[in-house]
């Protein structure tokens, strides 16, 4: 099939403004990279506005259809360049100048949302890793030679059509599953409420509910083929041939360059890495209790961060968290609840797989 390039597709790309701080809170929306994400929605949760007195930029508002392609940004693991589709408010939106805008010229032969998966896909399969430059710890995109050199499937316009409708229904669906998901961490959370809300349950610190110990293993210990998780960050990064604990445990990152920090429940052998902090019970109470109760105070830790570049929590900062500790019986209660949710929030994660595998497939086959 023949293809035809980007720069023959869209009107001269567009740079973005800042302008100044606006202090009245009447200044213009202006979306940034922070307003992206990985799926190439745009999140208004946190548009700033700002104060712009530049004249002649009328054509710089967003329209319906505008593709907002990432300029600066990024990083090691994200490269720069990805894409966003605008459907929201047209000539009310402006975008910053880390980002560019790239508009169709002719919509009688180019759908924008056809010509947004186009790039949408290159960036998935690493497309764009050619074109960036690494300048005072940002991640530059060429974007004048990407937008040259990119080129896009020459389908008829009606065929471009019926392939929007079957991808824009393919991510409904995956948005409605994420929704599900999210639906169902805000019942379990309801439900914390509801049962321990208003409570005259006891409160305990932490040093009275956990024995807390400290990942000590060096990360060049990991190996490729092994028997044991290895959990950084509380994450399972590896296995390893040998192991440190063989327990039921709570794991809670210490150490993370972006200060969020994550809780796993996990039982059985594996090893930490330093500052995952392994935390076990001094009763026998109920692991998903505390589970739920630590990751609550996850922006609490978050904000009680030390550190510079890198943040990270101390034992003195942990033992002044506090803990409600109901009788055995009510924690199990809570605890079977939390299961029952875990099960249906594991069959719409099988569900979500399932949808993201078919995008990733049909992607494959129109823009591959």
């Amino acid at each position: 099939m023949s293809k035809v390039k980007l720069i023959d597709i869209i009107e001269n790309p567009l740079s973005g403004e800042w302008g100044t701080d606006d202090d009245t809170g009447k200044g213009i929306p202006v979306l940034r990279t922070t307003n992206f994400t990985n799926e190439g929605i745009i999140n208004y949760d946190s548009v700033v506005t700002r104060t712009i007195k530049k004249k002649n930029i009328s054509e710089k508002y967003l329209v319906n259809g505008d593709i907002i392609i990432e300029k600066s940004g990024g990083s090691d693991k994200q490269p720069v360049g990805r894409v966003v589709y605008f459907d929201n408010e047209e000539n009310k939106f402006l975008f910053n100048n880390f980002t560019g805008l790239l508009r169709v010229k002719d919509k009688s032969k180019w759908n924008p949302r056809f010509v947004f998966y186009s790039l949408y896909y290159n960036y998935q399969i690493g497309g764009t890793q050619r074109y960036q430059n690494k300048t005072t710890g940002l991640h530059n995109l060429k974007t004048d030679q990407y937008i040259k050199d990119f080129e896009i499937k020459d389908f008829q316009i009606q065929q471009q059509e019926n392939i929007v409708v079957v991808l824009d229904r393919v991510l409904q669906l995956i948005q409605l599953q994420q929704q599900e998901l999210e639906k169902l961490d805000e019942l379990i959370k309801s439900r914390f409420v509801e049962m321990f809300g208003d409570s005259d349950y006891p409160i305990l610190n932490w040093n009275d509910v956990f024995y807390t110990t400290t990942g000590k293993l060096d990360s060049n210990a990991m190996e490729e083929d092994g028997k044991y998780p290895f959990f950084t960050c509380a994450k399972e990064v590896s296995r390893i041939n040998t192991y440190a604990f063989d327990e039921e445990a709570l794991l809670l990152a210490g150490n993370n360059a972006a200060g969020k920090y994550d809780v796993k429940h996990y039982c059985g052998k594996f090893n930490a890495y330093q500052r995952t902090y392994v935390l076990t019970l001094k009763q026998d109470w109920s692991y998903v209790l505390f589970q739920h109760q630590l990751e609550d105070k996850l922006e609490y830790l978050q904000n009680q961060s030390l550190g510079g570049l890198t943040k990270y929590l101390t034992l003195k900062i942990l033992g002044e968290l506090e803990f409600i500790v109901p009788p055995v019986e009510i924690q199990s209660i809570f605890a079977d609840f939390v299961a029952q949710i875990e099960k249906q929030k594991e069959t719409v994660k099988k569900s979500l797989e399932k949808l993201e595998t078919l995008k990733k497939s049909l992607m494959q086959e129109y823009f591959g």
